[in-house]
């Protein structure tokens, strides 16, 4: 597929008003991009799953951990070195401030002029999705000396080639901000509708012509939602639902080395739990990093999965193997089968006690000097679920026989299950773990499946503390005095999505403001976050400066009152920092909606 054809066409997607007329044009295109394609799977002639994954502004499958590494500042440099000698990267910033994304920007610029400067392309003129997904790939994996100036070429010479849409969508898809209204739950439905929906439509169709309808049954939905929780991969399973349906999304399973998502809790409380589940799982809720441990030995025996070294992922599945390296000959020396385990890796002091979450911290965004980090921060590794063990997938087996496996293949490190089935019980564990220095417990429905990605209610996560929000930094004052160098007071924003603040608002579009925070900063963090958010000012005005919106911090409250100093309408009084969340991106950020239930408004 040309790559001009690919770009206008996203453009005709977000120009759609409904869900369902959004998804029918998402399914038309995969279906033409599919279309060539079939006989030789994901290969290097088929365009479906190259499509699929820049429509959601990917390049790699979720589980891969592979990046562009490339950031504002240099796609900026890419585009005024591409728009000609008279362009600065300063003058591409103005624009940005003046347009709000850098699509918009990109698209303004005539890149006419500069096509047979490129330091790309073998002559011809059209670029194909394949070859900008081959281009980007190999920007991906440049490492070393002087890859950032090589990364800039590639970028260079792919906007020489692009058309005003083209390099809208290209400007996107480098920074990941595609900004076409498609979600991941647009595209498993998109799928479902161009390879599975049975031909000529339901008679719900035929009796309203007018309205547009979804064709793809519950069940084939289900079928694509099944597959991409085993494989996190959209491309992967586009095309496995054109060549072989949903008898071949079904026979998708997990793979050891390839992660997937964890499944998330709800908050919730002892009664609710009861009321739901009957008898209760009543686990600990430690203060530590989730991690998913993947290990298949490699001398396991004949006809099990090849052998792989434990490789340990984050909640965002991110290959942090490399920062925790006793977790992993812990594994190494009492693991002997394939197994896939969820847990989380806890701070512990010289008694073994846990330390507070911060402390892990230390040790997850580690790259160098881990022997001295791990002498400064030891951890232990707590796991409370297993996903695969010996062979077998497990997801779809109740909670007590998936901790049953665990307990086989790893005994040491389960994390113990009480069954109870009254609220006194549950707070008589909940005082156990608060006693040993724990966060408090989670509370399970012990038949329930695991459901990788999903937020739903068979995990309720019950915390006696202070409130917190996990809300993303978008802002920052310089500070003053011995400080001056540093970041001191930072802008806090949550997920509104269902806002549109004013113009005056600093916040970037999909945000809104919550209050600031300084109190609770070390000297050493306060450091740390002006080293990390350097790179992400987009404006800076005075002692202020926006960012990107890229991190996410914990910050406690006394409570949330309405403001109307903030865009969001509330501001968190006495605010107080906590801790940088590693474990989280910025969509797992909390929400408007959440603050409201929190101020009472919902």
């Amino acid at each position: 597929m040309e790559f001009a054809a690919l770009a206008e066409r996203a453009e005709g997607v977000a120009a759609n008003d409904g869900d369902i007329e959004t998804t029918l044009a998402v399914a038309e295109l995969l279906a033409d991009a599919g279309a060539a394609g079939g006989v030789e799977g994901d290969g290097p002639t088929d365009d479906l799953p190259v499509v699929v994954r820049f429509l959601l502004g990917r390049v790699f499958p979720a589980h891969d951990t592979r990046t562009l590494d490339v950031g504002p500042a240099r796609c900026r440099e890419a585009i005024a070195r591409a728009a000609g000698p008279n362009v600065s990267a300063a003058d591409v910033e103005d624009r940005l401030a003046e347009r709000g994304e850098i699509g918009a920007v990109a698209a303004a610029y005539d890149f006419g002029g500069q096509r047979g400067l490129a330091a790309f392309g073998s002559g011809r003129d059209a670029l194909t999705a394949a070859a900008v997904d081959e281009a980007l790939r190999g920007l991906a994996a440049e490492s070393g000396d002087g890859s950032e100036s090589r990364k800039e070429d590639a970028l260079f010479g792919l906007f020489t080639r692009c058309s005003p849409s083209e390099a809208a969508f290209l400007a996107r898809l480098v920074l990941g901000e595609m900004r076409l209204g498609v979600g991941e739950g647009t595209v498993r439905d998109a799928i479902a509708e161009a390879f599975l929906a049975s031909p000529g439509g339901s008679e719900a169709e035929s009796d309203a012509e007018d309205e547009p309808e979804l064709r793809a049954s519950a069940e084939a939905v289900a079928a694509v939602e099944r597959a991409l929780q085993v494989t996190n991969d959209y491309g992967r399973v586009a095309v496995r639902a054109r060549d072989e349906g949903t008898a071949g999304l079904r026979g998708e399973s997990l793979r050891v080395g390839r992660p997937v998502q964890a499944m998330l809790a709800q908050a919730g409380t002892a009664v609710d739990a009861v009321d739901s589940f009957g008898e209760v799982a009543v686990e600990t809720k430690f203060d530590g990093a989730r991690v998913q441990v993947h290990y298949a030995p490699a001398d396991a025996g004949p006809g099990r999965t090849e052998g792989l070294g434990p490789r340990l992922y984050s909640r965002n599945m991110d290959d942090v193997t490399g920062a925790l390296p006793e977790i992993v000959e812990y594994v190494a020396d009492r693991v002997d089968v394939p197994i896939i385990l969820d847990g989380e890796v806890v701070a512990v002091d010289d008694d073994g006690d846990p330390l507070p979450f911060q402390e892990v911290l230390r040790r997850f965004r580690r790259k160098h000097d881990v022997d001295r980090m791990r002498d400064a921060v030891s951890l232990r590794f707590h796991a409370f679920d297993c996903l695969h063990a010996d062979g077998d997938d497990l997801l779809d087996r109740p909670l007590r026989d998936r901790h049953d496996r665990l307990r086989a293949v790893l005994s040491d490190a389960a994390a113990d299950l009480t069954l109870a089935d009254d609220p006194e019980a549950v707070a008589a564990e909940e005082r156990a773990a608060l006693d040993a220095g724990h966060e408090g417990v989670m509370l399970k429905n012990p038949e329930a499946a695991y459901t990788p990605g999903d937020r739903g209610r068979d995990w309720l996560k019950r915390k006696p503390d202070v409130e917190t929000l996990d809300a993303v930094v978008v802002g920052a004052e310089w500070g003053e005095g011995r400080r001056a160098e540093l970041f001191g007071t930072f802008l806090l924003a949550v997920r509104a999505d269902d806002t549109d603040p004013d113009g005056d608002d600093p916040a970037p579009a999909g945000y809104a403001t919550v209050g600031k925070v300084a109190t609770g900063i070390t000297d050493e963090a306060l450091a740390d976050l002006t080293e990390r958010l350097e790179p992400q000012v987009v404006d800076e005005a005075g002692t202020t400066v926006a960012f990107d919106p890229e991190l996410v911090v914990e910050v406690g409250y006394e409570e949330i009152q309405t403001s109307p100093t903030y865009s969001a309408g509330y501001a968190l009084r006495f605010p107080r920092f906590v801790g940088v969340r590693e474990d989280k991106g910025v969509d797992d950020a909390d929400s408007l909606a959440r603050v409201r239930r929190l101020a009472g408004e919902e």
